[in-house]
């Protein structure tokens, strides 16, 4: 008995440490220095919430620019079930996939340049990507712009003010938020 009581003080001590206080010490840092991210980056508009920066949603129209194609089950970019589609790139599935994308995008997108950028015809390991690179946008631009009845020019300078790119080049490569865009399109139809 005299063995198992040092044994079960140090269970106890290291149960409070590390599923109390580390813990708490790491989400009240969390609120302190990233609060804005630790409260999952919403989108506000008065008291409505538009969105997450982080994850993307479903646009349609094509008066909207569209993100990566989701693969999440249900319904496309449910949060409940991220994930990816799983299938294997030597998968013959995935290549009627691909090939079903990208005869819908040239149909959608018929001024746009043939050569399709991937990011429009693949999906992402979660599903729930809300980037995509700036070629994404730049493809999507002559749809967009005759959707709304803009200049190819209006909505150029839109994608070139929404694109984000990292602090130092070789962290990361230049994205384009697709709900932040559509919410500048909407702010601009709104002038």
């Amino acid at each position: 008995m005299a063995l198992l009581r040092p044994a079960f003080l140090l269970l106890i001590l290291f149960t409070l440490i590390t599923g109390g206080l580390y813990p708490l010490i790491t989400t009240a840092l969390g609120q302190w220095w990233f609060n804005d991210q630790a409260n999952g980056s919403l989108i506000r508009e008065g008291d409505a919430i538009r969105g997450s920066h982080l994850l993307g949603q479903d646009f349609s129209a094509p008066g909207y620019f569209h993100g990566r194609p989701s693969a999440t089950a249900d319904a496309p970019y449910n949060p409940m079930a991220s994930g990816g589609s799983n299938l294997a790139g030597s998968n013959p599935e995935l290549d009627k996939e691909v090939a079903q994308r990208v005869a819908q995008l040239r149909a959608a997108n018929p001024q746009a340049d043939a050569h399709v950028p991937v990011d429009l015809i693949t999906t992402s390991a979660s599903g729930l990507d809300g980037q995509i690179s700036p070629d994404a946008a730049l493809w999507q631009i002559p749809r967009v712009a005759q959707a709304r009845n803009l200049s190819v020019q209006e909505v150029t300078k839109l994608v070139t003010e929404h694109t984000t790119t990292p602090l130092v080049n070789f962290i990361g490569q230049p994205v384009v938020n697709v709900v932040d865009l559509n919410l500048a399109l909407d702010a601009l139809k709104d002038k």
